[in-house]
């Protein structure tokens, strides 16, 4: 991409995000003064500020009045996929880990012809889609997109845009028997940039899921998008 396609400030906040997760600068680090960015990038103090500005708003960096800027500590939060299935919210409740959710939509919707195929369905079938922003002690660190079938969307509508859904269907007796899933890499599009406060089209992991019932009943499909620098997967095998 050249120079003149993107900001000065972009082009500038992004250097600076590479050395942060490349290492050269740790987290509790102080980050080089307004002065000193504008003489290493040769550039006014309006566009040091407004890079730093989008480090903040990304959460890679916290502005301490007085002191300076500093970079975020942060550890990144791991889920274990495990079998037993464990469900997001009490892996990470286990470890400490606040987990909290937004609601971004609930509705019905007719389905693409990936999940219609996914999910079993007929023809002209409806279903409920959810979108949802995920944080981890306050931090948003996925959006989950998932694809509910019609009955369960009309039953639990009003409790799932609370209440997250293989709990919430657990405790009414619908037990998830399986879980197929593959862990691919994306790259954010302007809506998941937007969500997930990253650039169009950085790379992200992307894990799609098909949950199904002890009849082998597809109920829900879905995919959970997350930022690589602050959620990943973890995996342990036994011989």
């Amino acid at each position: 991409m050249s120079s003149t396609s993107v900001p000065l400030h972009i082009s500038i906040s992004e250097k600076l995000r590479q050395q942060i997760e490349a290492g050269d600068y740790l987290p509790g680090e102080k980050l080089p003064s307004e002065h000193q960015l504008m003489e290493a990038f040769n550039v006014s103090r309006i566009t040091v500020r407004q890079a730093v500005a989008n480090l903040v708003s990304q959460g890679l960096a916290q502005a301490q009045q007085g002191r300076g800027v500093f970079v975020t500590p942060r550890q990144k939060v791991a889920y274990a996929l495990s079998s037993p299935l464990v469900f997001l919210e009490r892996d990470l409740a286990r470890k400490g880990i606040q987990f909290t959710f937004e609601n971004l939509t609930f509705r019905k919707i007719r389905p693409s012809n990936a999940v219609q195929t996914s999910l079993q369905l007929p023809d002209k079938s409806t279903v409920y889609l959810q979108k949802k922003l995920l944080h981890m002690d306050g931090v948003v660190g996925a959006v989950d997109v998932s694809y509910l079938v019609l009955e369960l969307g009309q039953q639990f509508g009003a409790q799932l845009k609370r209440q997250m859904t293989f709990p919430t269907l657990e405790a009414h007796g619908i037990v998830i028997a399986q879980v197929d899933a593959v862990i691919e890499c994306t790259h954010a599009d302007y809506e998941i940039s937007g969500y997930l406060e990253v650039p169009l089209g950085q790379p992200l992991i992307v894990y799609r899921y098909t949950a199904y019932t002890h009849d082998q009943s597809p109920i829900l499909h879905g995919e959970t998008i997350s930022r690589a620098d602050r959620f990943c997967y973890s995996l342990s095998f036994e011989k």
